[in-house]
């Protein structure tokens, strides 16, 4: 992980500097201007069946529905693909603790421990150590992408990519001038996001941004508590919706051994937590619990949603246990390498976040199959408010650029060097002038691999079904 591992003098400002300016030798900035496959690219349908293979192989076909419904859902699928295409490729050595999938789908709003309202990466499943620039690409890509999905022209294609990447550099640039403590407690809450609004977006953005902002408080515990339990003689339950969402009870012959088996995977998350929140756990029973199926690269992993209530059915909790795999990156990097991926998850969004979820952390048990498998956990849901790339405007898409592009930067100097990767940077616009291009040529490929997906689809080489 990019972090200092003992109280050893420092280099000073100036030599770090120098450290960021030397990367340019190694891969000058005008060498991310443009993506070429390797001589030996792997078939992107074979790198996401070997990804497929440890996954539940009756969610398999889903995952590949969903990759299939737009190039922009593909790509969301497709970070073990891109990893493969970047691992090749001539890097900076500046070193991050990387998302890892970094499109733009997996910035929002999300609740602080303090219920403030702040804008922050959401999604960790790939988190690793690594290049700060992969992380820079697939976000400038994604915003290539969903212009193109919105049909906008190219030069506003590239408008919203050369927002995000300068809003990168900027905000690095910052950074680089900051204490090491202001820039660990920096974060963007909702009076930076307004003050942004107010010098960014007209009347009518400004309206729509305020109901998305209101909208995001909605989206609760509580909520999510109405939306997915019933009222049975039991008592409250999760609701079931198969393949969507699968009790536990549907899915063995004796629910009661494997509930007391999922209840040690409770005991086991529990341990991961600081002493105050086992005791606050503690406070909550076991009720229910429910296999769901997520996302869109997701799709197939296990992931479990617990229902525990405290004091009544009025006082629900609502946890999220979703298995983690080794990251598409471990086999690119050579960065710190977990015993527990779990573990990896968490200790990587505690890294970049600045306000993770306080019932965040990991378990290692032993599934339905069998085998091994290692789990993070966290609240489902709490003040999350979703981007729709599909809705916005082409000035809108700008200005979601900016703020994706100065989050990733946040989160980048928390964990990397921000004085050696700003002087990397530069001055000037080289850099997101070099990523233009990089995005549009990446855009190409992964509309190429989509319809890559979709031949192995009609040929029978892959099943896919719609949900």
């Amino acid at each position: 992980m990019a972090v200092q591992d003992s109280f050893s003098a420092p280099l000073s400002p100036a030599e770090r500097a120098a450290q960021g300016k030397s990367a340019r030798d190694r891969a000058p900035r005008s060498c991310h201007g443009r993506f070429e496959a390797a001589r030996k690219r792997p078939d992107p349908v074979d790198v996401i069946e070997r990804q497929s293979a440890t996954r539940l192989p009756e969610l398999v076909p889903v995952r590949y529905g969903r990759m299939l419904e737009s190039p922009f859902r593909f790509y969301r699928g497709a970070a073990a693909i891109m990893a493969a295409d970047l691992g090749p490729a001539p890097d900076t050595g500046l070193t991050v603790q990387l998302c890892g999938d970094a499109h733009l789908l997996n910035f929002r709003l999300l609740a602080s421990p303090e219920r403030h309202l702040v804008f922050d990466i959401n999604d960790f499943d790939e988190t690793h150590a690594g290049p700060f620039e992969w992380d820079v690409k697939r976000l400038a890509a994604s915003f290539a992408i969903a212009g193109r999905a919105n049909g906008f022209p190219v030069e506003e294609q590239n408008g919203a990519v050369r927002t995000c990447v300068a809003a990168y550099r900027a905000r690095m640039r910052e950074f680089a001038r900051m204490r090491t403590l202001d820039i660990w407690y920096a974060q963007d809450d909702a009076d930076r996001l307004r003050e942004l609004m107010a010098t960014s977006m007209d009347r009518e953005a400004r309206r729509r941004t305020a109901e998305a902002t209101k909208h995001a408080r909605t989206r609760t515990h509580l909520q999510a508590f109405a939306k997915l339990t019933r009222a049975t003689a039991r008592g409250r339950r999760i609701a079931p919706d198969p393949p969507l969402i699968t009790p536990l009870d549907d899915l063995v012959e004796d629910p009661s051994a494997e509930g007391e088996a999922l209840r040690a995977v409770l005991d086991g998350y529990a341990r991961s937590l600081p002493s105050e929140r086992r005791h606050l756990l503690g406070r909550y029973h076991l009720v229910d619990i429910a296999r769901k199926v997520v996302g869109v690269g997701s799709v197939g992993t296990r992931c479990w949603i617990v229902l525990l209530l405290g004091r009544d059915d009025d006082d629900p909790l609502l946890l999220q246990a979703k298995e983690a795999q080794e990251s598409v990156l471990a086999a690119h990097t050579d960065g710190e390498r977990y015993d527990n991926q779990g573990r990896r998850v968490v200790a990587g969004q505690r890294l970049i976040q600045t306000t993770s979820d306080i019932l965040l952390g990991w378990t290692h048990t032993v599934g339905l199959d069998g085998r091994p498998r290692d789990f993070y956990v966290r609240q489902l849901r709490d003040w999350k408010g979703i981007a729709r790339p599909e809705t916005m405007d082409p000035g809108l898409l700008r200005l979601f650029a900016r703020l994706c592009g100065a989050s990733l930067a946040r989160a980048h100097a928390r964990s990397g060097d921000p004085v050696a990767i700003a002087a990397y940077l530069g001055r000037s616009d080289r850099f997101e002038q070099a990523l233009t291009g990089f995005a549009q040529d990446y855009a190409d490929r992964n509309e190429r691999d989509f319809k890559t997906l979709g031949e192995a689809v009609r040929s029978g080489r892959v099943r896919a079904e719609s949900l």
